[in-house]
């Protein structure tokens, strides 16, 4: 077998694994299920080896859709960690054989205190299956390793097991976009639904405004000293008139050459300019950026006043595409 031919056997029996787990669903994923949602506690996901490693990902993927989890090391268990778990709480077992001692030497202490095993195993006839309050079948026909035993297929459809009933249960408690947000502040999503164009926009002294009656020259200077391509035109009341770009410049001296500096800003602005609402996202800001081809936007108050501006610059910083 050359390698290219390796890796699509092992796509394949991996692919096989995760398939052949719908087979096995019935009222006992249902029931697992309905047992998480419950819960008043945490859901406390242990497993050795291999079989820990995919419950650290199971215990991650939970806590990031609305269920509170962490995974538990079972050797540590034993010397202390216990400590960390309640009454109210569930467990999530992963053991491929059902019979991993440092699981097994869990038992007695669930028992003890009454709580809840979900169990997923390979095995539904070993001891943590029988002590299981709901036992997950996640058993492989074999592993994609030639010699059948380093764990493969077997972790993967754990994994898809655990992440079928993560899946299950964010839609169960109608976890949203703004909930999954809420626990990625950083992340792109989080971004994108969370900050707003007055956490990024300019405001007070970095604000270029100027009055209509403004020569040219005077507009000139705001808009280079401020470094927004822009200048907001404001009546002494400071309502909103018309602005000033730097792309007008170009244009009026293009157009009117030098008598251009003896014009106002009332000469040469564009009224009407578009504005968004400092309350908007600023996701929002950006497409209505990308819309009209332009890189800035005037922020009006209530009173139709300049409160800010923003730039495109200023979003794209911040990591929202």
């Amino acid at each position: 077998m050359n390698i290219r031919d390796i890796a699509i056997k092992v796509l394949k029996a991996e692919a096989e694994a995760v398939s052949g787990l719908i087979e096995n669903l019935d009222d006992r994923f249902e029931r697992a299920v309905d047992i998480l949602y419950r819960s008043q506690g945490k859901v406390v996901v242990s497993g050795m080896g291999k079989s820990g490693l995919i419950g650290k990902k199971i215990a991650s993927t939970l806590a990031s859709t609305g269920t509170p989890a962490f995974f538990m090391h079972p050797a540590e268990a034993s010397h202390g960690d216990l400590g960390m778990v309640t009454a109210e709480d569930v467990m999530i077992a992963i053991s491929n054989s059902g019979e991993t001692d440092e699981l097994v030497n869990l038992l007695p202490f669930l028992k003890r205190f009454n709580i809840q095993l979900i169990s997923l195993t390979g095995n539904p006839g070993s001891t943590l299956a029988k002590a299981s309050d709901v036992t997950l079948d996640v058993s492989v026909r074999e592993e994609a390793c030639p010699l059948g035993i380093v764990p493969t297929a077997s972790t993967t459809a754990s994994l898809a097991m655990g992440d079928a009933l993560a899946v299950a249960l964010l839609s169960k408690r109608g976890f949203n976009e703004h909930d999954f947000a809420s626990f990625h502040p950083s992340g792109s999503l989080g971004k994108k639904l969370f900050i707003k164009v007055r956490d990024l926009m300019h405001t007070g002294e970095s604000l270029p405004i100027i009055a209509p009656s403004s020569p040219m020259t005077r507009a000139i200077v705001e808009i280079s000293s401020k470094r927004l391509g822009i200048a907001v035109v404001a009546d002494a009341a400071g309502a909103i008139l018309g602005i000033v770009t730097d792309g007008d410049i170009r244009r009026g001296v293009e157009k009117w050459g030098r008598d251009f500096f003896d014009m106002t800003a009332a000469d040469v602005m564009t009224r009407d300019p578009k504005t968004v609402s400092g309350e908007e996202l600023a996701a929002k800001a950006l497409s209505v950026m990308e819309h009209y081809s332009i890189s800035v936007l005037v922020v009006p108050d209530e009173q139709s006043k300049a409160a800010g501006i923003i730039h495109i610059h200023d979003i794209l910083k911040r990591g929202i595409a």
